[in-house]
């Protein structure tokens, strides 16, 4: 995703093994899909490294300092194409976690609405 005008992906490195059976499906991708992904993000760097006796990742490196590791062993081409795109079109940042459901400036004096509340 782009931020201010500027892709966020700085690198994307796909990590597999050239002999185990997990690594199937990505090693499909290399040869199918990746090459198309290549071309479609020109300002991504795609860089393979073969990692024997490892299951299979992307990892993607963000301008931001950042780093997400998706693990891809055992997946179809297709669904690490869909990962790889999620990655690309991420903007890297860490999930924080709300401490509620709902943020409102103005919190009810009375308590948060529930389907559970009785009226009588």
């Amino acid at each position: 995703m782009a931020l201010r005008g500027a892709w966020q992906l700085n690198k994307l490195i796909v990590s597999y093994c050239d002999w185990g059976g997990s690594s199937r499906g990505i090693r499909a991708f290399m040869e199918s899909h990746l090459p198309a992904f290549k071309e479609v993000t020109p300002h991504l760097e795609v860089v393979t490294e073969c990692n024997r006796g490892q299951h299979p990742y992307l990892k993607g490196l963000y301008r931001n300092k950042n780093e997400r590791v998706v693990s891809v062993k055992n997946m179809t081409p297709e669904d690490i194409l869909l990962c790889a795109t999620r990655l690309r079109n991420s903007l890297g940042r860490k999930v924080v976690k709300m401490k509620t459901r709902h943020v409102t400036k103005h919190p009810s004096v009375q308590g948060t609405w529930t389907t559970d509340l009785k009226l009588s």
